[in-house]
């Protein structure tokens, strides 16, 4: 009987220990526990970026810098224009030797100049070619196709902007404004699936993966636009997991929230296609302007495509920098639009035959005038905050002339250079006469340098640059004053309430006793200006000091007669502007009009004029100032500026001389020039050999029409004896015509005229008798 088989025996299942029962346990309940508290967390992280994305998107997307505008040139037949300065605010306008829109042409005298158009805060000006002909220090001709012109107005020169923290530079343009073989080129080459995928595209991955490992290195990219546009706008740079977690989020609550259209019309504005010094450049509009100096709508399709081949690396690819290497890319860019049918294969090769057309890098803007942009600022601050001038993309209009500011920075540099002493610094403004315009700013040795600005900030003492306050204050009384009124230049000395002697000298030591009053100002005699002013009275003096736009010390000593009180340059130039402009007080501006990002007028500073003085007080101490500019203190301008321009003029120079001044006028211009040191230590310089020197040099490379011939109606102009003060005639030895108030000038007469008169009397008599 054989054995029935026995069933192979069950091995039980080992029970898990108590222990490891409880493990799991704790596992699966942890697992749990995690999943509870991960899922409103991510819930929460979620709505976060929700709330990121839409508050930003939705807002304003993009702080737009401020640009600051030189004022514009405006060009008529007759206008004093040298051929040089012409071409050198074409330059400063980005102007460059060639044809189309903002290219010039010179033959001599003769120019072709091609505007680009330009809206101004009153009204558009159109592109067009200009022709000119400049003879003789003036425009001769104007004209454009079809005729003469009456006026132009050439585009002002970009001369700053005010930038947010981040530099960010960009022009804004909407997505019809954008040619449509640039956004195929676009998509081509950055996301060819962009109108279906809802901001990720794993076909793009797979796609992009595919090319590079065709081309044996990296020719395209997986991230989407939208990805893109997310990692700009609102994340880093950084290679982490976390950051493509965030980001692919985000890009997909991106396009869950707006149209393809808006989102592409974010990214052409905010793409990142090139450095200028510190200024970055974004956006397709603005790399336009930047690379080939023109707007987006006028660019060949070589052109967009080059455009499009920086979006990959804008410094790799730098066309100006790495041209090879950018026409590489460009060519790609066209192969590949010629591949997915968007232009033909005989475009594309004329389109690779043809060059860059890249134009040169123009000079960085951004701190190019530092001291007038210093100026602009504190005009602005009184009516904007500083957050809106760096982000709100103003258009401001200043009053800066170029070619002014760099003969007023040649000139400083020229005279400072000359004297070789490192240790000396200069300031200088230079303004026009009649719209009190602040044309040129110049804010020490190095204009380029963004510090201490001397022009607006050294408040120095000005010496005999206060001298005019007093004469005014006497001419003020024509009754008593004229101007061969006699003065004492006698010593002078007074005491102080702590016993201290004040004794004041004149420059060459010597007293001249009774001196005709203008003889004293031109002559800048300081006793006679001393014993001047203490007889009109110091209250007179300060009260003319102050409407001329000076500010006056709480307290007054007699000193103050010989400048003693502290003023900046720009405020001596606010106080002379009263005198070049004939007794109207008219504060000096930097700028002339603001206006929104979208052209939209905002502010607009016009003049501002108030009658301080009588035009007949400010036409006589104008007449003296002329004096001292041709025989007195100011006449070495002889060597720079012919008697004929009429310059009226005043220098200063204040104890062992510290600082040197020199403040002149002519018609047009009025320029006020500091020479000193920041410590404060002698310059060995005087008003006549420090600051009138860089005037004379700076004013005698500028256009300056002659000087006005007529006179005030209540002046009058008459012979007067110079010893005396009496009335004279033109034969009576050393007299002299002066202008007088009219029907105010001297009572007596001088003993010449009655002489004069026997002696024609006798002439006449002998005459009878041959007759």
């Amino acid at each position: 009987m054989s054995r029935k088989a026995r069933k192979p025996r069950k091995h039980p299942r080992p029970k898990r220990s108590p222990a490891r029962r409880g493990w799991f346990a704790r596992l699966r309940r942890g697992f749990l526990l995690l999943l509870v508290l991960a899922l409103p967390l991510a819930a929460g992280w979620g709505w976060y970026l929700d709330q990121r994305i839409t508050s930003h998107f939705e807002g304003k997307r993009w702080s737009l810098p401020a640009k600051v505008y030189a004022r514009p040139l405006e060009l008529y037949q007759g206008l004093e224009l040298s051929a040089a300065t012409l071409e050198q605010e074409l330059r400063a306008a980005d102007y460059r030797r060639g044809r189309g829109p903002g290219s010039f042409g010179r033959d001599g005298g003769y120019f072709r100049v091609e505007t680009r158009g330009f809206r101004f805060p009153d009204g558009e000006e159109p592109a067009r070619t200009l022709r000119l002909r400049i003879r003789g220090g003036r425009i001769a001709a104007l004209e454009q196709p079809g005729g003469m012109l009456d006026l132009a107005r050439l585009e002002p020169a970009l001369i700053g902007s005010i930038y947010p923290a981040h530099k960010e530079d960009r022009v804004l343009v909407r997505l019809d404004e954008v040619p449509r073989p640039l956004i195929g080129a676009l998509l081509v080459t950055e996301d060819r699936d962009f109108y279906r995928h809802h901001g990720l595209s794993f076909s793009g991955i797979a796609r992009a993966l595919l090319a590079n490992v065709r081309a044996g290195r990296v020719v395209q990219g997986g991230s989407t636009l939208t990805q893109q546009l997310i990692k700009n706008f609102y994340l880093s740079s950084e290679r982490t997991l976390w950051r493509k977690g965030n980001e692919a989020l985000m890009a997909l609550l991106l396009e869950l929230h707006y149209d393809k259209d808006e989102i592409l019309e974010a990214y052409l504005n905010e793409v990142y296609l090139g450095q200028q010094g510190q200024r970055a450049i974004h956006g397709f509009a603005l790399a336009s302007r930047f690379y080939f100096g023109r707007g987006l709508e006028v660019l060949p399709l070589e052109q967009q495509a080059l455009l499009v081949a920086l979006v990959k690396g804008p410094s790799y690819y730098n066309p100006r920098s790495n041209p090879r290497r950018a026409k590489a890319r460009r060519d790609l860019v066209l192969r590949m639009m010629a591949e997915q049918q968007l232009i033909s294969a005989e475009q594309a090769r004329i389109a690779q035959g043809r060059p860059l057309g890249v134009v040169p890098a123009i000079r960085a803007r951004e701190n190019a005038y530092p001291a007038f942009m210093d100026l602009v600022r504190r005009h602005l601050r009184r009516d904007y905050r500083n957050e809106d001038l760096a982000s709100e993309g103003l258009r401001i209009f200043t009053t800066l002339a170029p070619s002014v500011q760099e003969r007023a920075e040649q000139a400083v540099a020229r005279r400072l250079d000359a004297w070789g002493k490192e240790d000396l610094e200069a300031a200088a403004l230079v303004v026009d006469v009649d719209a009190g315009e602040v044309r040129a700013v110049v804010g020490g040795r190095d204009p380029r340098y963004a510090g201490f600005n001397r022009a607006l900030d050294a408040r120095r003492q000005i010496g005999s640059l206060i001298k005019p306050a007093a004469y005014l204050a006497a001419l003020e009384r024509p009754a008593s004053y004229g101007l061969g009124s006699l003065i004492d230049d006698e010593p002078v000395q007074l005491t102080d309430a702590q016993g201290r002697l004040w004794a004041p000298q004149n420059y060459d030591k010597q007293f001249l006793g009774p001196v005709p009053l203008w003889r004293a100002l031109a002559e800048s005699r300081n006793a006679a200006t001393v014993n001047l002013g203490l007889e009109l009275g110091l209250r007179a003096v300060v009260d003319a000091f102050e409407r001329l736009g000076g500010d006056p010390p709480a307290t007054v000593y007699p000193s103050f007669l010989l400048g003693s009180v502290g003023q900046t340059p720009l405020e001596v130039a606010d106080m002379y502007q009263t005198l070049a402009s004939g007794g109207f007080r008219t504060p000096l501006r930097a700028v002339r009009a603001v206006m929104n990002r979208r052209g939209e007028l905002l502010n607009r500073y016009a003049l501002s004029v108030q009658r301080v003085f009588d035009s007949e007080a400010v036409y006589l101490v104008n007449h003296a100032l002329r004096g001292a500019v041709s025989e007195g203190t100011g006449r070495g301008l002889a060597r720079w500026l012919p008697a004929s321009r009429g310059v009226a003029g005043k220098t200063g120079t204040t104890n062992d001389t510290r600082d040197s001044w020199f403040a002149g006028y002519t018609r047009d211009l009025l320029g006020v020039v500091w020479v000193g040191r920041d410590d404060n230590g002698r310059t060995g310089l005087t008003g006549s050999s420090g600051a009138l020197t860089i005037w004379g040099e700076l004013f005698a490379e500028l256009p300056l029409r002659a000087p006005r011939a007529d006179t005030p109606t209540g002046v009058e102009t008459l012979w007067v004896e110079n010893g005396s003060g009496l009335l004279a005639a033109e034969h009576c030895e050393g007299a002299r015509l002066l202008p007088y108030y009219r029907g105010l000038g001297p009572a007596e007469q001088a003993a010449c005229v009655g002489e004069r008169g026997r002696l024609d009397r006798a002439r006449d008599w002998i005459k009878g008798l041959f007759e």
